[in-house]
């Protein structure tokens, strides 16, 4: 019965896991209904860029500011990510059309222009929020085919370089001429309408005017509706240039939609390349299932006929002529070295393994909605630290097995191994973003709320676990192993080349690498192209199968290893499943040189600073995974045989 409702939560988090790759989500916030000619106040978010990667403040460049600048409320994961979120001067009217409307007009010192010109450079975006949407500009299919769905790209670029015609002398240009398009839903009865859409085309161009300025009261002659001249093209661009002035505009129109509020963002997350996702884990699951099938092929009928061989030996003479994985039995469960280490690897991996398993749970249920920025990180994060729990109990009842007693000084340092070491790197690379003076640099009080974290949740957490691992949990449960060890150790005969540990270990890595890297490349795709990914059905598909493989190999080789008569897999059951993570950082390596178009020397850092705290703990998650399951193995198999 309990297989049975297994299988069925299984089958029930597939299928939700799919919907969620479509784009199935809760939308996590109450609705806004908006009457005619209700204010409706544009939000701006930091200037990003994927060829730097260190985000800016709005405000860091003179665009039209309003008097006082209001920081909106902002979640751990937001502060995290750099978002700044503040009031700006682009204030609509619910479905009032309004065009050639003026912002401000600002003259350029020689230090804004350049400014200016570097952001371009470094093709930086702007982001806005309307109703907690982000702004996007259409992308339309190149094929010119009415049916293809529309891309979109997040936040508008700060302008463009160009040349005027009969020159070569390249130009920076700034879009100064926004014309926003917010789409929206009415109810027929109420005649209350909510946004669904928030959409621009960016335009530069060189505004004129006649006569003095006078706030609020000039007449634009390069856009007035009176006289029918609208912005519709970059034909005469605003060039960027000290001491010349530079008028911002926009236009804004209305266009009723039949998307309705809870499915608002479903055009945001469209995913044009889902056949490609669905034939990367077909194809992934397809070798893994035939690897499986030869593999317990070949696994079930050896250890049938050698268990079923040692189980009829009569005479020690008979059992002293054998050889194989039986032999060892006297020495398979001995202690390896650095017992407390591998306690502490194995429990951080139980953590980040519970993280995992908890996120990627609410995230297919739809329960991380994309409107609540910030959200999956912060979920991540807390989840983490309440799973310090498991951490300590899996390291405690690991190292009660081993016949330790300094239980505490492995608590503590299950508590601080990885996350002291992932926080001096992210310490580190907090610092050189402050030097670089970016707004996604972690202000003091955030840095201080992780710790309190860290020491506050987490580290206590890991106490009570390790507490009830080794004190309260039965002396039976952990110290019962199926065979005595020997005093003696038994000496380790000569292993053959392809039985080397760093041989087996290297090759070990291979596979489980090889079920993921398809889903890599989308997710870092996702965090360093600035694109949305919400497609956890199938990252929950792709975990499946890396879990899966990560078993395999490393039973697979851990019998071997017996066979050959040698017994110290503990930390090579590890490695063998943890090798996968120089794979993913070989990757990483490989996606910055064909992927990406980084060129400054501290984003090169940011990207590989953080690409080695993802992989250490890729290499704590597959190792842990391959340890319990050579660990299951080894004792299933020594149970079966008659030793005396």
């Amino acid at each position: 019965m309990a297989t049975r409702e297994v299988l069925i939560l299984l089958v029930f988090l597939v299928l939700a896991g799919a919907d969620a790759a479509r784009g199935f989500y809760l939308p996590g916030v109450a609705p806004r209904d908006f009457r005619k000619k209700d204010q409706l106040a544009v939000k701006v978010n930091q200037l990003s860029s994927i060829k730097t990667q260190l985000p800016y403040s709005y405000y860091s460049l003179p665009f039209c500011r309003p008097d006082t600048i209001v920081d909106s409320a902002e979640n751990l994961g937001e502060v995290l990510r750099g978002d700044r979120i503040e009031n700006s001067l682009y204030v609509f009217e619910m479905r009032e059309p309004r065009l050639c409307q003026i912002v401000c007009k600002t003259a350029l010192t020689h230090q804004e222009a350049k400014d200016f010109r570097e952001k371009i450079d470094d093709e930086y975006r702007i982001n806005m929020i309307l109703d907690n949407l982000p702004l996007v500009v259409p992308i339309r299919s190149l094929l010119d085919d009415h049916d293809a769905p529309t891309s979109y790209q997040l936040g508008v670029h700060v302008g463009i370089k160009g040349q005027y015609a009969g020159s070569n002398e390249e130009k920076h240009f700034i879009y100064n001429h926004f014309s926003f398009l917010v789409k929206y839903h009415r109810d027929e009865d109420t005649d209350l309408a909510r946004i669904v859409g928030f959409e621009v085309k960016p335009f530069s161009t060189k505004h004129e005017y006649d006569g003095d300025w006078k706030e609020n009261k000039t007449r634009l002659k390069t856009c007035d509706p009176h006289s029918r001249r609208l912005v519709v093209d970059s034909d005469s661009p605003q060039e960027v240039e000290a001491s010349k002035e530079i008028i911002f505009t926009y236009d804004v129109n209305f266009e009723e939609s039949d998307i309705k509020w809870a499915s608002r963002w479903d055009s945001y997350l469209l995913m044009t390349d889902d056949q490609i996702h669905w034939f990367s884990i077909v194809n992934s699951l397809m070798i893994v299932l035939f690897l499986s099938g030869m593999l317990a092929m070949i696994m079930l009928r050896t250890l049938y006929r050698d268990i079923s061989k040692y189980n009829q030996l009569e005479t020690q003479e008979e059992a002293q002529e054998e050889t194989g994985w039986k032999l060892v039995h006297g020495d398979v469960f001995r202690p390896p070295a650095r017992a407390d280490l591998l306690c502490v690897f194995v429990g951080t991996g139980v953590q980040f393994l519970g993280m995992l398993l908890v996120t990627l749970l609410f995230a297919i249920l739809g329960l991380l909605s994309p409107s609540n920025r910030g959200g999956l990180m912060t979920a991540m994060l807390l989840v983490w630290a309440f799973m310090g729990v498991l951490a300590g109990y899996a390291a405690a009842r690991l190292y009660r097995g081993f016949r330790g007693s300094e239980w505490k000084t492995v608590a503590m340092k299950t508590a601080l191994a990885f996350p002291g070491a992932a926080f001096a790197v992210f310490f580190v690379l907090n610092a050189l973003i402050w030097g670089e003076r970016s707004s996604g640099a972690v202000p003091f009080t955030t840095m201080t709320a992780l710790v309190l974290l860290w020491f506050g949740i987490s580290v206590p957490l890991v106490f009570v676990g390790s507490y009830l691992g080794f004190k309260r949990m039965p002396a039976a449960a952990t110290e019962d192993y199926p065979v005595r060890t020997n005093k003696i150790p038994r000496p380790i005969p000569e292993q053959p080349w392809y039985m080397n540990p760093v041989m087996s270990v290297l090759i070990g890595g291979i596979l489980p690498f090889g079920a993921v890297f398809i889903e890599l490349f989308f997710i870092l795709t996702s965090i360093w192209l600035h694109q949305f990914y919400y497609i956890f059905g199938f990252l929950f598909l792709v975990f499946a199968i890396l879990v899966v493989t990560c078993a395999e190999i490393a039973v697979v080789l851990c019998y071997f290893q017996l066979c050959g008569e040698d017994y110290e897999w503990w930390w090579r059951s590890y490695l063998t499943a943890g090798s996968s993570a120089l794979y993913l950082f070989l990757y990483a390596a490989f996606y910055f040189f064909t992927k990406l178009d980084i060129t400054k020397v501290v984003s090169a850092v940011l990207y590989f600073g953080y690409m080695l705290i993802a992989s250490g703990a890729f290499f704590v998650l597959t190792g842990t995974i391959g340890f319990y399951a050579c660990f299951w193995f080894t004792r299933l198999i020594y149970s079966s045989v008659k030793i005396d």
